[in-house]
Formats: C-alpha cells, structure tokens, sequence
C-alpha cells in the first residue's frame, strides 16, 4: 500500500511539473504573438470565443494567466455561440466559466437547424457553419462593446489553411494573427498563432478542460482539412522541425520571387539596377503595389 501511494505521488509530480513546463511555453508563445503583432493594448475588451474545445479552453486560461501579470490593463469576455446542435450538453460552459471567475455570456443561435436545412445531406457543412458562427459573433462583440475578438487558433490552423487555400484555391493565403473584418468593424486575434496543437492538446488534458466535442461537422469523413492534417502529421513524422521551417516560411515572404503581377510591380523591372528596381520604381512602391521594400533590396 506504502509503495502505491508513493507511486501515486511521484506520477503527481511529474504530471504538474510537465504541466507548468507546458503553461510557461504557451505562455512565452502567446506573449510574443501578442508582442510581435501588437495584438493587445491598454483599455481593450477582448471577446475570447470559447467552443468548448481544446484550443479555446487553452487560450482563455492562458489569457488569464497573462492579465493577472500583465504590465497594462484589458478586459476579458468569455463567449460561446450555442448553436443548437442535439444533446448538447448546455449546463458544461457556464459551470467551468462560473468556476474559474470569468465574466461571460452564452449566445444561443439555432444555426443548426439552418446548416442542415440548406446543405444536402452528405455534403460537409463547415463551410456555412463557419460563416453564420462568425457573424453571429461579430455582431455580439459590437453589442458588448469589445474592440477584440480572440479566436483560438493555433499555429497548425494556420498552416492548413495556408495548404487549403494553395490545394484547393489556387491562392497563396492563410490565417493571419491579426485581422480586420471585410467592412471594418471587427478586429480578430489570434493569441495562439505560434502554439503547437500537439502542446495544446497535451495542455488541455493535464488541466481536464470539460471537453465538448462538435457533433455537427466531427464525424464527417472525407473532409479537405483534415486531409491537409494528416499530410502535415506524416511530414512533421518523417521529417521533425519540418513544421517549424514551413511556418517561418509565412513570415519571410519575397513577393519579388514570385509570381503575382498585383503585388509586385515586374513589367518595370530595368536592368542596370539592383534588382531591376529603379529609383523612379522605388519611389512609386507605394501606388504600385510593392510591399516591404526593404526587405526585398536586402535579399
């Protein structure tokens, strides 16, 4: 009996040690996210969208783990759409959310009923649900007068986004940090953006977040996102520190080694010039579409 509890205690240990060890790296991940796109300031009244999953679990409570050190003052918002999917389970979110003290509110939208009434059976239904999930939110976060909305995004997002759009879109876009919205109104960040999900996901279970699974898209075979994942899972397998290069790749862009005519300005190109740029090029970047010229003359 002696030597159980002994074991019992050590296994204790190690599982609090291996979880402060997690808490500091997402906590230096998210901070220099934060630091590096300048993603929170002082006054702010951020609306931390909260799913119920893994991801948004993690970036509240590191959030709050950042506000109470934090050398400037922000306000945080919990806030979770329910959608109205079958059994779930609504009693989960305000318990936890009550429990840890944070200020909250549950938008209940029945966005279900209309996701299943327009998508034919069959066919994935992220899509729209995305869409109503997010203007849904929007509005609510102009409602309470947030200036931020913190979505729980973590690095892996990003990069999948980035191979979906490049597989299936025939774009070269991702999932940015920082954004705001199409008319102007709405600023979203994303806290995670350089967080690893396999650390999250280890995080998430050394806490006991009250996981909630989503039953209306989880179960759906075939979909284009989590075919990237698996892609990405094998390389990151077959070739370590892959995900890491991947990702510094999206923050060292040269549009001049490309190929989109919108961002670069090629037919000005003139031989006799570093890089074919021209004084008078150079001097036009601005209304000819040629972002970060410096970092281009220093390639």
């Amino acid at each position: 009996m002696t030597e159980q509890i002994d074991t019992d205690v050590s296994l204790d240990k190690k599982m609090k040690l291996r979880m402060n060890k997690l808490q500091k790296r997402l906590r230096r991940e998210m901070g220099k996210a934060i630091a590096d796109f300048n993603m929170i300031e002082d006054g702010d009244k951020i609306m931390v969208c909260l799913s119920g999953g893994k991801d948004s679990y993690a970036m509240l409570d590191i959030l709050m783990n950042l506000q109470r050190n934090a050398p400037i003052s922000f306000e945080l918002v919990a806030v979770n759409l329910d959608q109205k999917q079958p059994g779930f389970p609504e009693h989960v979110l305000p318990a936890y959310l009550e429990s840890v003290g944070v200020q909250f509110h549950i938008v209940e939208r029945d966005t279900y009923s209309v996701v299943k009434s327009v998508v034919p059976e069959g066919k994935t239904t992220c899509a729209l649900c995305s869409r109503l999930r997010r203007g849904t939110l929007y509005g609510f976060a102009e409602e309470i007068g947030a200036n931020k909305i913190a979505l729980g995004h973590h690095r892996d997002d990003i990069l999948e986004t980035f191979f979906l759009n490049m597989f299936y879109g025939g774009k070269l876009k991702g999932m940015p940090p920082k954004l705001v919205s199409d008319d102007g109104k709405n600023m979203v960040i994303r806290p995670l953006a350089y967080a690893r999900e396999k650390d999250i996901a280890e995080y998430a279970a050394l806490r006991e977040f009250p996981i909630i699974p989503c039953n209306l898209c989880g179960s759906q075979d075939g979909l284009q996102r989590q075919i990237i994942k698996e892609m990405l899972q094998a390389w990151d397998k077959q070739s370590p520190g892959r995900i890491e290069t991947m990702f510094r790749s999206l923050q060292n862009v040269v549009p001049s080694h490309l190929a989109d005519a919108a961002l670069f300005d090629f037919k000005s190109l003139e031989v006799g010039y570093r890089h074919g740029i021209s004084p008078a090029m150079e001097s036009g970047a601005e209304n000819n579409h040629i972002p970060e010229m410096i970092d281009i003359l220093s390639v």
